[in-house]
């Protein structure tokens, strides 16, 4: 069923367990994982994905159903009313809500439910566990495109939508598809590897859903990136981590989270312990090709997503140039 952005989802149990505890959690022993017989990507934000192979991959990865144990879920659910009773979430202006739901278009599946649930999640994550920035971005990070060339909403309306926003969350908001380009990209992580330590003053870069030049202060490239660390809490495997180590945005959860950690700029509050060494899959039934796709090596996964998301800003005409200011 379609849904609108001013009904407020109920969280996936997944969501629920990330909220309450801050953190990004692998949930193997308590979780039975399956395929989705039938599953169709055409539904879901990676429609635009071509190739047989890379939506075969992508199929694997997100067209799974979750079971959990009863006790495991009666728990996560009952800590997850907890923290709702005692962390109040913010109203969203009533001339931005009617924006989102008049203009807007949200209706298209995502990883795990449809695209509002985890906007929505990123929204209540950030209000728990990033209380020093706005959590409004987090609602709004995709709404000027996503990662696979999907938009919520034409670029001719973003002065409408500029003008319901402050200068920091207009500021995040539109950097937002950007920086998560840039860092699937690879060339922007190495760079803040090769140069920490070093006084960041500015970052130049390109705007995905018109090409438009946008500008970070340094501090704000901080910010951006603990935005997108929490947005990718949303893409982890549920479980069996040891043996999921080559997906996507794993990989980049680990890599972002160890920068921002060497660097010294971690400020969300993310819980995360690293999976064992390599293993097999528990309690996660997969086809054989499914199975099969797990192996594929980290390395090879990585330069893949790179190429993929290039071949997607080509597409719509978006530059992946970008530009440091160093002190």
């Amino acid at each position: 069923m379609p849904q609108a952005a001013d009904e407020r989802p109920d969280p996936s149990l997944h969501r629920k367990a990330a909220i309450v505890h801050g953190a990004a959690l692998d949930h193997t022993g308590h979780v039975t994982v399956r395929s989705i017989p039938d599953f169709d990507l055409d539904r879901t934000i990676f429609q635009t994905l071509e190739g047989k192979a890379a939506r075969f991959i992508m199929k694997s990865r997100v067209g799974k159903e979750v079971q959990w144990a009863a006790p495991k879920a009666e728990e996560v659910h009952q800590a997850y009313t907890g923290v709702r009773e005692q962390v109040v979430l913010p109203d969203v202006s009533p001339e931005l809500m009617d924006f989102l739901v008049t203009e807007c278009d949200f209706d298209v599946e995502h990883a795990d439910g449809s695209f509002l649930d985890h906007l929505y999640f990123c929204f209540e994550y950030g209000v728990s566990h990033y209380r020093e920035q706005s959590p409004l971005v987090l609602l709004l990070h995709s709404i000027l495109g996503t990662g696979t060339n999907t938009f919520a909403m034409d670029a001719a309306k973003i002065p409408q939508l500029r003008a319901l926003l402050s200068d920091v969350d207009w500021t995040h908001t539109e950097a937002f598809p950007s920086a998560l380009r840039l860092l699937y990209d690879g060339h922007l992580r190495h760079e803040l590897r090769e140069n920490k330590g070093r006084t960041l003053n500015r970052i130049t870069m390109h705007r995905v859903i018109d090409n438009a030049p946008l500008t970070l202060s340094g501090e704000d490239l901080w910010i951006q990136l603990n935005y997108q660390l929490i947005h990718l809490v949303d893409f982890l495997p549920v479980s069996n981590w040891s043996a999921h180590q080559n997906d996507t945005s794993f990989i980049l959860f680990r890599d972002l989270y160890a920068l921002l950690q060497e660097c010294g700029q971690l400020q969300a509050r993310i819980g995360y312990t690293p999976a064992g060494p390599r293993g097999e899959l528990k309690d996660e039934h997969l086809p054989f090709l499914a199975r099969m796709a797990t192996r594929i090596p980290i390395d090879v996964t990585e330069k893949l997503a790179a190429k993929s998301v290039r071949k997607f800003s080509d597409r719509c005409g978006h530059s992946l140039d970008y530009q440091i200011d160093w002190a």
